[in-house]
């Protein structure tokens, strides 16, 4: 069976240096890149920085782009939720926090999104998610919602019951998810939050009553 010479990579975004390490040969590096990316078996996701295609074999994950792309960073809100299965809808970004300024990046695999966090709060409920050799940080539950609920512009609640809406019938998140939330994460993200505290309050009322 054909194997690539890139398959060390596996799903991973490499720099254009690693190139080097398995073309010992070639002078410009650079070059050997843009060939390979004519020939659609590496991608560009930014200046100096690739991963290789499913032409070549591999199986381009977005939630380790994004870890990769702009870092420190995590996936969470819309798109953490989405990977827990806790609401039905696609996202159209990958939408991830940092401690870095918000950027967006717009690469051939899609549009990914950062939103900027203070340093106390970014560390709280962060995950790494294991699965077949690929590993990458993603928000908890709870922190992906307490994230979406202080991140998103224009979002302000001023009771429980119209949080609750929010979340049943404009997110269509699986509100029997709130059971089993860890309540201490979401105490933690509303004492270290720096905007829309207010929402993580109400999210935690919800929480404790157990709707």
């Amino acid at each position: 069976m054909w194997q690539s010479n890139l398959y060390q990579f596996g799903s991973s975004p490499f720099p254009l240096s690693a190139l080097s390490d398995i073309y010992p040969s070639t002078k410009h590096i650079s070059d050997k890149a843009r060939r390979l990316e004519q020939e659609g078996r590496i991608i560009r996701l930014k200046k100096g920085l690739y991963v290789r295609s499913a032409e070549d074999g591999a199986e381009p994950v977005s939630e380790l782009i994004a870890n990769h792309l702009y870092g420190p960073s995590y996936v969470s809100m819309q798109s953490a939720l989405r990977h827990y299965g806790l609401i039905p809808e696609r996202v159209y970004a990958t939408q991830s926090l940092t401690i870095k300024h918000s950027r967006s990046f717009d690469t051939p695999l899609g549009r990914y999104d950062y939103f900027s966090c203070g340093v106390n709060y970014f560390p709280i409920g962060v995950t790494q998610h294991h699965d077949a050799g690929i590993q990458f940080l993603v928000a908890s539950p709870e922190k992906a919602l307490c994230d979406l609920l202080v991140k998103t512009r224009r979002l302000e609640f001023d009771s429980p019951d119209v949080l609750f809406d929010y979340l049943e019938n404009d997110l269509r998140f699986d509100t029997d998810a709130l059971k089993t939330m860890d309540v201490e994460i979401l105490r933690q993200c509303c004492a270290n939050a720096t905007t829309r505290r207010n929402n993580i309050a109400l999210l935690i009322i919800l929480v404790e009553n157990g709707q």
